[in-house]
């Protein structure tokens, strides 16, 4: 029994049959798309390098750091924390030579040296090479001016003396009648330094920390320490309601204070006398100590330092020293009275 348009039937089915075969193989001879992009993810996380932490000193570290620096050109001494080398240089007797703290970032050394610094190990050493426009500055030959002679103080005229002419420092070059010639350029002007040095280590001590930044700052070694205290403190809160009075509150807190002995020396020093809310807030800031008070000592000695308190303990204070002790200090901070006079009355 034939069917009518049964062989065409089969035949349309047979040939369905093969194309979708022929579907299936061409499917399989593909790649699968998931797989691509499986595989094209995989390359772009390998492509891309993971982020590494930063390794080595960075900004805001505390560290000892050992140096000599010179002048390039002569070989003159800028400064140095080697005892040898300052009694080599013949300049022993001016000040305290050991091994400074310093915190990176922080304009304790020139840009330059930091960043030679950044990124490396404690005991390497370095040496760098500061520009002079980037140390103390470029020569300026408009900068040497012919004032009055009558400026320059009697004990002063001498070539190379120091002066302060109408708030200026400057170096004396000649006097010649009514004129002088006064050249108000840094002494290191135009002169590249070179800096050489070793990290001797990290600094993580808050007290350590506090002594290396006041040695740092005003070239002393003092006497402190560190308390955990709880200090009254008062503040003024705002009311709730629109016609309310502020109310003031005063309650205990914990505080960290850092006490300095004071010494005639420390009363006398000019960096202290003229810039000690600054030297405190920077010190204060950098160690996260609450406050700073400074004390003074009376014992049997028959000196006594001047008093002074800051940092929420208020400003400094009104204290008595015997004459010789007056006069030791100035010498021994190596003070010209005269010059602390000048700078009051500008």
């Amino acid at each position: 029994m034939i069917v009518k348009g049964a062989t065409g039937l089969s035949n349309s089915m047979s040939d369905e049959a093969e194309e979708a075969a022929e579907a299936e193989e061409a499917a399989a001879s593909e790649p699968d798309a998931s797989e691509d992009a499986e595989t094209e993810t995989t390359e772009t996380e390998e492509a891309e390098p993971e982020e590494s932490e930063e390794s080595g000193l960075q900004q805001g570290d505390f560290l000892r750091l050992a140096y000599t620096a010179r002048t390039v050109e002569g070989g003159q001494l800028v400064d140095t924390t080697d005892e040898e080398v300052a009694e080599e240089e013949g300049v022993a007797d001016q000040g305290e030579f050991e091994p400074r703290v310093i915190v990176l970032g922080e304009g304790h050394l020139f840009e330059v040296v930091e960043d030679d610094i950044v990124g490396r190990e404690i005991g390497e050493s370095g040496s760098v090479t500061v520009p002079a426009a980037e140390a103390f500055g470029e020569y300026d030959e408009s900068e040497v001016r012919t004032v009055a002679a009558n400026k320059i103080p009697d004990d002063s005229r001498r070539p190379g003396a120091q002066v302060q002419i109408d708030g200026e420092q400057g170096y004396l070059e000649t006097i010649i009648g009514g004129r002088a010639r006064v050249d108000f350029n840094h002494p290191l002007a135009g002169e590249d330094i070179e800096y050489d040095y070793e990290i001797l280590g990290e600094v993580t001590d808050a007290l350590e920390r506090a002594e290396g930044l006041f040695g740092m700052f005003l070239d002393l070694d003092l006497e402190m320490h560190i308390e955990e205290e709880e200090v009254e403190e008062t503040r003024v809160e705002e009311p709730d309601e629109e016609d309310g009075e502020p109310e003031t509150v005063t309650e205990t807190v914990e505080q960290t204070s850092l006490y300095i002995e004071a010494t005639p020396q420390l009363s006398m020093n000019q960096q202290w006398m003229f810039q000690k809310q600054q030297i405190g807030q920077q010190v204060m800031s950098l160690t996260g100590i609450d406050r700073i008070v400074v004390q003074e000592v009376i014992d049997g000695s028959g000196g006594m330092g001047m008093p002074g308190m800051m940092g929420g303990m208020g400003g400094m204070g009104a204290g008595g020293a015997e004459g010789a002790d007056i006069e030791e200090a100035l010498e021994e901070a190596d003070i010209d009275a005269d010059e602390i006079v000048d700078e009051i009355e500008e």
